[in-house]
Parts: structure tokens; C-alpha cells; sequence
């Protein structure tokens, strides 16, 4: 089989499996498989494969069919254009994430705390950290397999970050500036019927927001007062369902300036409120 034909093939069995991006999903598997880049491939796809490099590209092909999502396969995703380790303890990070990382940057100033809570993949406080100077970055996760991903992402990436492995706020003593959120906010009944890229494979307590989807918002707005220094500014990634709901929140526990920002989508993507100087 030929890397012309490999891709052929591969696309073909990603298509019967319903996978929407087949070719591209099929070229991204050979090249990892076969350790080639492109420039490579149009030189030789008439050459053969070896049998090491079939062997393994029909396996990362099955898994994909499978419904595996390809990053996990692959072992990484790109972020705020930054490379992130991932793998089925921690969510996929995504696009409509950066539109919260882009508001926390408009206000975050040197010399700043800032707390990511939910840290996950560590996607947020990493990419902070690598768009700011002399800003302290902390993060926590009640997942301690999330922590371990998040370590080796701020490795990596070569930031620093301090770790905390705690349920929200439990084990959190500091005081900060700043504290972004991409809480769990999926409704429990919404999550057998997502694309089962995401219903079987991503961490379940990274997208399980309870009954009505709200649950660790409103626990985390309860406390984040105590956790925010005068002036402190809470952000919140959100559903795009969700902007009433969490906005009121914030004006109910006394946040002010509180607003809704919307994604390249259009949606509502980002609520943030600022603790007034008490």
C-alpha cells in the first residue's frame, strides 16, 4: 500500500464510521503513524509503507472509527497557539475557550494572582501565563490525573503554574485578582446525546453540570468573595444558553459591572463581574 493509497483507505473507513473531517482526520493519523510531514508525502505517496508503519496506521485508524476523539489518538491539540498534551483524563481544549482567555487578558496587569479553577488540561492559566509578564498563576482540579496533564502541559510550555489538587475551592487559602472558570456546565440529560466523541470518551466530572447545568457556578460564586481582593474579577466560560442565568448570579452576590461577552459565533460565550473595594 502506497501513502497515496493509505490515505484513500483511510478516509474511506473514516467516512463509513460518520466522521465529519474523514480526509483531513485520515492524513493527521498516516502522518503520526508514519512519522512524515507533508513535504514528505508529496515526494513519496507512491512509495510503500512498511509493514511497522501499515500495522500502525490501520491501528490509530480503528480507534478513530471507533470514535475515538483524534487527540486523544494523537496525543495533543493546539491552543491559544500553544501546543497542549492531552488524553482521556482531561477535556479537548477548544476554540470557544480562547474567547475567555482573550477577556482575561484585557485585564490582567503585572503583579497580578490569578487563580484558574477546573484547571483540567491547564489550557487557561498556561495560556495566561505565556501572554502576560510577573503575573502569579495557581490552578486547581479535583481530578488528580487532570493535575498530572496540567503539570507536564506548564512543563512544556515552560511557565509556572502552582497546582492544587482541591473541589473548587476546599483547599484554597490565598486571596487573588483575577479567578477564571471553565466549570462543568452541561446538563446531565444533554450528555448521552452528544456526538459520542465527547458522551464516551471526555472525563464525565469535566462535563457534568447537574440537573439544570448551573451547579458549580453557583457554588463557585458562593465563595469566590472571599477568594477575590478588592476589586477582583471573577470570569466564567459558559454555555451558550447560559448568560441570563450566571449574570444574574453575579448581581445577586454583589458583583458589579457584570456582562455577557459573546464568541466569533456570536453566542455567549464569557460572563465576568468585578467585587467592588470593600
Amino acid at each position: 500500500m502506497t501513502y497515496r493509497e493509505a490515505i484513500k483507505l483511510g478516509e474511506s473507513i473514516l467516512q463509513k464510521a460518520d466522521i465529519t473531517d474523514a480526509k483531513n482526520d485520515a492524513w493527521l493519523l498516516l502522518a503520526m503513524a508514519c512519522k512524515i510531514d507533508r513535504t514528505y508525502y508529496y515526494v513519496h505517496m507512491d512509495e510503500e509503507l512498511t509493514t511497522e508503519q501499515t500495522r500502525e496506521y490501520q491501528s490509530v485508524l480503528k480507534k478513530r472509527a471507533e470514535r475515538i476523539p483524534l487527540q486523544y489518538i494523537t496525543g495533543e491539540q493546539e491552543f491559544m497557539g500553544l501546543t497542549f498534551h492531552v488524553n482521556n483524563n482531561v477535556l479537548i481544549p477548544r476554540q470557544d475557550t480562547e474567547t475567555l482567555v482573550e477577556e482575561a487578558l484585557k485585564i490582567i496587569e503585572p503583579g497580578m494572582k490569578v487563580l484558574d479553577m477546573c484547571t483540567g488540561s491547564g489550557c487557561i492559566i498556561i495560556s495566561i501565563l505565556k501572554n502576560t509578564t510577573d503575573v502569579a498563576g495557581y490552578a486547581c482540579d479535583i481530578s488528580k490525573h487532570a493535575i498530572n496533564v496540567a503539570k507536564e502541559n506548564a512543563k512544556i510550555n515552560n511557565v509556572f503554574v502552582d497546582f492544587e489538587r482541591s473541589d473548587l475551592f476546599e483547599k484554597i487559602n490565598d486571596k487573588f485578582d483575577v479567578i477564571v472558570s471553565n466549570p462543568p456546565y452541561i446538563r446531565s440529560e444533554e450528555i448521552p446525546h452528544l456526538m459520542p466523541e465527547v458522551a464516551r470518551f471526555e472525563p464525565m466530572e469535566a462535563l457534568d453540570g447537574k440537573e439544570d447545568g448551573l451547579d458549580f457556578y453557583r457554588r463557585i460564586v458562593k465563595d469566590s468573595k472571599t477568594h477575590l481582593n478588592d476589586n477582583g474579577i471573577l470570569l466564567f466560560e459558559i454555555g451558550y444558553d447560559q448568560g441570563t442565568a450566571v449574570s444574574d448570579m453575579l448581581k445577586y452576590a454583589g458583583y458589579c459591572e457584570v456582562k455577557v461577552i459573546k464568541d466569533l459565533a456570536g453566542n455567549d460565550r464569557v460572563v465576568m463581574g468585578r467585587i467592588e473595594k470593600r
